[in-house]
């Protein structure tokens, strides 16, 4: 068998349920809320907007409560690329570009992901980072590796569809999705690969879902706020906010000014949640069915998932702020 057959076999396994999956007993386990240190990879689609990068700066300047082991490069498509591919490699030069202003070594770190979406239900797209999160899953361990994702999440569910024996390995924290009790599911971290936010509520792998509405769209920044805690501290600052100026030019060109124009910094959620789950509450709830036509559905007898309910957005930002606010 060929290794692209044979990954597909064990797609069309995980997804008919014939490989091993958390019992419940085993998921409400692994997704209580993480104590002491942690280690985590990160997947972003960071040349998306000017989120993701806080939230890898977040992550790397958070040493004390987690290791960061590996970041991956994530595809997206939308005005700030020409395709998933093109979308993907702006990422991961983004990421390195972040790397630098820290002065982090990306050796070994840094990972290109997927250049395309899923074509079809059970269909992994394999890429170095698909192959990296596997063999770091596999790896002895006395907790699980969580997987924050913070984009369309086609790299992590390559690697649970690929290797289904991380499901018991890993825990997911991903921000994408609108409340269960939201009339549209719709969003652009899910809607870019319906298939791969699909295996996420479906394979059985331990899920914190953050939804966008209602939740973390309450971590919003303004111009002010942001040259306050931002300008001239250093030149990774300066970079930020140079960004924030520009994005509240284009975003505000047609209204009157100054505008009071504010900025969610959505990705931040996922990686504040690990610091301190009491920021980010959360509940136990089954896991819903995602439709053709990008609505929940909330059947009998599905598996358990944690969903994020609410969010302090003053504690997030001082938080990171203040750790930005460090390098030099």
């Amino acid at each position: 068998m060929t290794r692209r057959n044979a990954l597909l076999a064990a797609a069309q396994s995980a997804l008919a349920g014939q490989s091993a999956t958390p019992s419940d007993a085993a998921l409400r386990r692994l997704l209580e809320p993480p104590s002491g240190k942690v280690q985590v990879v990160l997947d972003t689609d960071t040349y998306n907007e000017i989120d993701d990068q806080y939230a890898v700066l977040y992550a790397l300047l958070s040493g004390g409560r987690m290791e960061v082991e590996a970041l991956y490069a994530a595809p997206y498509l939308n005005a700030r690329s020409s395709s998933p591919a093109d979308g993907m490699e702006k990422s991961y030069e983004e990421i390195l570009r972040l790397m630098k202003f820290i002065g982090r070594d990306a050796g070994g770190l840094v990972f290109r992901g997927s250049d395309r979406f899923m074509a079809a239900p059970a269909k992994p797209v394999e890429s170095p980072a698909m192959h990296d999160l596997i063999a770091r899953a596999m790896k002895p361990r006395g907790a699980p590796l969580y997987v924050l994702t913070i984009g369309c999440p086609v790299n992590v569910s390559s690697a649970i569809l690929a290797e289904p024996r991380i499901k018991d390995k890993i825990v997911v924290v991903w921000l994408g999705g609108t409340n269960l009790e939201w009339p549209s599911a719709r969003e652009f971290n899910l809607f870019q690969d319906l298939h791969a936010s699909r295996v996420l509520f479906d394979s059985g792998a331990p899920l914190v879902q953050i939804p966008t509405k209602n939740v973390s769209e309450h971590l919003r920044t303004t111009l002010p706020e942001a040259e306050f805690w931002l300008k001239g501290k250093s030149r990774l600052c300066d970079y930020l906010y140079d960004q924030f100026v520009d994005y509240y030019k284009e975003h505000t060109r047609d209204k009157p000014q100054p505008y009071p124009w504010s900025k969610v910094i959505w990705d931040i959620s996922v990686v504040a949640w690990i610091l301190n789950p009491r920021w980010i509450p959360s509940a136990l709830v089954p896991s819903p069915r995602l439709t053709d036509d990008f609505r929940w559905q909330r059947p009998p007898g599905r598996h358990t998932i944690r969903v994020a309910t609410d969010v302090n957005r003053d504690a997030v930002f001082h938080d990171l702020f203040t750790k930005l606010a460090t390098v030099r």
